[in-house]
């Protein structure tokens, strides 16, 4: 034992072992992980089962996994052997820059396909003691019992998470080094009660830990608590002595060797990297005010956590240090408590539910203060690892003079879009929709916004938002809709009560419900005649009313320097005619195809005059219309124009500065 202590002493052990685990992660990352699934149908045991309120998930794995969905209630038990078939799926990548990317977030999974179910059948009930305990911890669809005790987050509502990311506080909602500290807490005070000695009450503690994690799954948060609180306490009991910052380097080392795409996962960057920097400043976070202890946490977390948060979501709260103070002593102190007697005891569970929506409502409140807020456009990753560097700098060796350098790169990064010059037309991959971005010298204006009657507000927070603030922009300046269908305006509303908007214009046509809901002091109504001028873009409207809601679609002509751009909606070929009689359009370079490319619109006379060397057509994969339409493809390849289409191309950018075009979308790789 005396030296197996003489040889953990040694700091080179540690590196050597870090570098070893370093590049086998680079190693076993370059090697291709593949599908072997051949078929639609699978067989497979249930690992997984998520029930959601439209349908269920059931993640079957052989070898591999695969999310087979209904939605339809489905019966099954977890570790129940299935064969299923279906219509097997490709998770969809993303189509525009950095934008969640589900393809690859899934592959790191071991998950490939999804498979929509038109049959299953159970070849087999459950036998496995292991999947008999996890059916055995039901907990019913309480959002946050599964959340604090399984750490799964997938009931919490959508609205409720994003103020929970937003206000800077979601790490209190994974299970990480906290919650097993106030887990371990309780089991060693139950095991003090039975007069237990410390090292079986470390055992004993160590068991139902481990037991814990492999019921809840190793995720990278909770994988570090409990490796953290065996090796701590390991390392106090034995005497040791190994340093803190090599037992992190083990802990780390352990969990990239389990899985080396965690050094993908956001949790696992924030989990780490934190709990590294108040190892290293852990000397001066002690205090006599809980408060002030809190603060100095708070702050600490918050540098660090810097560069993760704006690679991955280009925007911070500088207010999120202070809503910790509230919110980490009313989870940690009362919400996480009381979820493990509410675990035994649901009779209190009603209590638990006013407790927790108290939580979301305070949270919800808070999120809708922008004070704080700050956008970051979306650098290169080197200058992140930057950031990363210099924060550990400073971490290891406060000084103001390096304080004062993050402060000033952070105040730069901030106000390079107020001098970004570029020019350029962004056609964004809505789907089934029409949104355009027109942005000038970090002027913006956006025609037509996208949307899914049924789902309103996806496309805003899961495209059009990220979008914003990953180029930087903090405000649109005009939002034009050019006409009433929800395919085009459907998240006008939500961009107007989420984002900031100067003028919104509509169309000129009898007001619909859902355009009624936009009119207020900033509203233009879009008449025929209707210039705007923002930096080089100056667009005119040249439709008129007439009556139906496609034919009085707004139709703009752009002009910037020596380009015309015509922006079409969804204007008929009957308004492409009375366009055409009354202006003198003349060559265009541009073209956006009107009505997602169907065959009402586009009429060959309108492409004889206006010659276009582009078009843009946005329009949904596999969409029920089947745009865009073959004969408006035979028409713009017999006038020679080389045209994009969103449904393959992605998200089209064309770059005015030097008419570059740039397709996003990965679809097809």
């Amino acid at each position: 034992m005396l030296r197996l202590r003489k040889i953990l002493l040694h700091d080179f052990l540690y590196i050597t072992i870090l570098i070893l685990v370093s590049i086998t992660t680079i190693i076993r990352l370059s090697i291709p992980n593949k599908s072997h699934i051949k078929t639609n149908a699978f067989i497979g045991t249930i690992t997984k089962i998520e029930y959601k309120s439209d349908k269920t998930n059931l993640y079957i794995t052989n070898n591999e996994t695969i999310i087979a969905y209904s939605y339809n209630k489905l019966n099954y038990n977890l570790g129940d052997k299935v064969k299923v078939s279906g219509d097997l799926i490709k998770p969809s990548s993303n189509t525009t820059n950095y934008l969640f990317n589900y393809k690859k977030y899934l592959e790191r999974k071991n998950i490939f396909y999804l498979l929509k179910i038109k049959s299953i059948k159970k070849l087999k009930s459950n036998s496995n003691l292991y999947y008999y305990i996890k059916n055995k911890l039901y907990l019913g669809n309480n959002p946050y019992l599964i959340t604090f005790l399984l750490g799964d987050k997938y009931l919490i509502r959508e609205d409720v998470k994003r103020s929970f990311q937003e206000n800077g506080i979601s790490h209190l909602f994974a299970i990480s080094g906290m919650h097993i500290t106030l887990l371990s807490s309780i089991i060693d005070k139950l095991l003090k009660k039975l007069k237990l000695y410390e090292e079986k009450r470390f055992k004993i503690t160590t068991i139902i830990l481990f037991i814990y994690l492999l019921l809840v799954g190793l995720s990278p948060s909770i994988l570090r608590g409990v490796l953290f609180y065996f090796l701590f306490n390991l390392n106090n009991i034995y005497y040791f002595y190994i340093k803190k910052i090599n037992l992190f380097i083990i802990i780390i080392s352990i969990s990239l060797l389990i899985n080396p795409n965690y050094i993908y996962d956001v949790g696992f960057l924030y989990s780490y990297s934190i709990s590294l920097a108040l190892l290293i400043y852990s000397d001066k976070l002690n205090s006599n005010n809980y408060f002030i202890s809190l603060l100095k946490v708070s702050l600490i977390s918050f540098l660090v956590s810097l560069p993760i948060t704006l690679y991955s979501f280009n925007q911070i709260n500088i207010l999120g240090i202070f809503y910790n103070l509230l919110f980490v002593p009313l989870v940690s102190i009362i919400i996480f408590p009381f979820t493990l007697i509410v675990s035994v005891l649901r009779p209190l569970e009603p209590i638990y539910n006013i407790l927790t929506n108290i939580l979301e409502s305070i949270s919800l409140f808070l999120n809708k203060i922008s004070l704080g807020k700050l956008i970051f456009k979306h650098l290169p990753i080197q200058i992140y690892i930057i950031y990363f560097i210099i924060i550990f700098f400073y971490i290891i060796k406060p000084n103001k003079k390096i304080l004062l350098l993050i402060i000033f790169l952070l105040f730069i990064h901030f106000l390079i879009p107020y001098f970004d010059k570029s020019d350029y037309i962004k056609m964004i991959d809505v789907g089934q929709g029409d949104s355009i971005l027109l942005h000038s010298d970090n002027k913006n204006i956006l025609i037509d916004t996208g949307g899914v009657l049924s789902k309103e507000g996806t496309i805003y927070f899961n495209t059009l938002l990220p979008l914003f603030r990953s180029e930087g922009i903090k405000k649109i300046d005009y939002l034009i809709l050019t006409h009433g269908d929800f395919d085009h305006l459907g998240e006008a509303k939500t961009i107007i009560d989420n984002f900031k908007v100067g003028k919104t214009v509509i169309n000129n046509n009898k007001l619909n419900y859902y355009e009624k809901r936009l009119l207020n002091k900033n509203t233009i109504i879009g008449e025929e005649g209707l210039s705007i001028k923002l930096k080089d873009f100056y667009l005119i409207q040249l439709n008129e009313d007439l009556e139906d809601e496609n034919d009085s679609s707004e139709i703009y002509l752009m002009k910037y320097k020596n380009i015309k751009v015509l922006f079409t909606g969804d204007a008929s070929i009957k308004s492409e005619e009375v366009l055409l009689d009354k202006y003198d359009i003349g060559k265009i370079n541009i073209l956006k195809v009107g009505h997602h490319g169907s065959k009402t619109s586009t009429s060959e006379h309108l492409l004889k005059e206006t010659n276009p060397d582009i078009a843009l057509i946005s329009c949904g994969v596999d969409n029920k219309f089947n745009h865009p339409n073959e004969e408006t493809l035979i028409k713009l390849n017999k006038y020679n124009i080389k045209y994009f289409i969103t449904s393959k191309d992605g998200t089209i950018t064309i770059n005015l500065n030097n008419n570059k075009i740039i397709t996003e979308g990965i679809k097809n790789k």
